[in-house]
């Protein structure tokens, strides 16, 4: 009985520990065939060529502007939560950050101990930084939670919705709202912290128990120490970081719908709120670490929402790519070379830091 049970313990510890990179490979491949399997499926390659190469100086350059502005919000968000905070170092910390989450597995793991690493090297202190990434993870949630339910809205009023996304909309507001009060519940009184924290740990090791998962621990305390730690802070900057974030997400979708725009998808074929609708979701799944930065999952979600819309399948898989190129691939290129200069800063640092220390010597 000991032997078989020890063996059952065995086979069940090896089900449940994955090695990481067994999953990397399987998210990969998963984006790749999404990528290269599905989306060609969609429209013409030559075609969607053409379509892009066809594009005008003046329609190219508003793309680069409205790209340009993107990347420059995302720094707003962590600007807001991290007082002091510089918008250069804001920069180079979210550029490299995006890049790895962008390319690697689970890459928003790995991320923020990059966050943890740069922003750290320009003075900011580890417990500032660890309460900035998570109140702008936060926001964040609350955002991609609030678009869609804005889209529906707008479909609902011009009468291009039907009952069973409705009901949709109102599930997920309800979750939107019970999120907001949640969160409002844990900031505003101590107490309720620790019994959310609390309860929250009890719910959470209950599922984790039935995959044959450990319990975690200290929840309760890791929510009081971030109700001390937030009060503060959001009390004087809520309004800041929810301007700051909405910019970050609005400027992400005029990237789209500019690109669309520009290789002819008229406002008759498919209306801004059309297009904030196929965004809005497909954010909103994105949130879920399926493949590294949503790689296929956005492409073959928005053409086939936006296709499902009434756009032309050449248009708009020239324009997803357009999006793409200008808001994946852009910041993978710009993560790398931030990276670049902020290693070459901490070399010239530490050069000169050790020029000073003999010359006091």
């Amino acid at each position: 009985m000991g032997a078989r049970g020890d063996k059952a313990d065995r086979e069940s510890s090896t089900r449940r520990h994955i090695p990481g990179w067994v999953k990397g490979l399987a998210s990969m491949a998963l984006g790749t065939a999404l990528l290269v399997g599905v989306l060609p499926q969609f429209a013409d390659l030559g075609e969607v060529w053409d379509t892009i190469t066809a594009m005008s100086f003046w329609e190219v350059s508003v793309l680069l502007v409205a790209a340009a502005w993107n990347v420059v919000t995302y720094q707003f968000v962590m600007m807001a939560a991290l007082p002091g905070l510089k918008w250069r170092h804001a920069f180079m910390a979210g550029q490299i950050t995006t890049a790895i989450a962008n390319t690697v597995p689970a890459g928003g793991l790995v991320g923020i101990g990059f966050t943890y690493s740069v922003l750290s090297s320009f003075g900011h202190r580890a417990a500032q930084i660890a309460l900035a990434a998570i109140i702008t993870g936060f926001w964040n949630i609350f955002a991609k939670l609030a678009m869609p339910m804005v889209a529906l809205l707008l479909l609902a009023v011009n009468g291009r919705v039907n009952q069973a996304l409705l009901t949709g909309a109102v599930v997920g507001l309800a979750v939107l709202v019970g999120a907001v009060v949640v969160f409002l519940l844990i900031v505003s009184s101590e107490r309720l912290a620790r019994a959310i924290g609390s309860n929250l740990e009890r719910l959470v090791n209950s599922v984790r128990s039935m995959f044959g998962h450990h319990g975690l621990a200290g929840w309760e305390e890791s929510f009081a120490r971030f109700r001390w730690r937030s009060a503060d802070l959001l009390k004087r900057r809520w309004h800041v970081l929810t301007l700051a974030t909405a910019a970050s997400h609005i400027s992400l979708y005029w990237v789209l719908l500019t690109a669309l725009r520009d290789v002819g998808v008229e406002p008759t074929a498919v209306r801004w709120y059309e297009v904030l609708g196929a965004f809005a979701f497909v954010q909103l799944v994105n949130a879920l670490p399926i493949t590294p930065g949503g790689i296929g999952l956005v492409e073959v979600g928005l053409s086939a929402g936006l296709v499902l819309a009434g756009g032309r399948e050449p248009q708009v898989v020239a324009a997803v790519l357009v999006y793409r190129a200008l808001t994946y691939l852009f910041q993978v290129v710009l993560g790398v070379a931030s990276y670049g200069v902020w290693r070459l800063e901490l070399r010239v640092r530490a050069r000169s830091e050790g020029i000073v220390q003999e010359a006091e010597a």
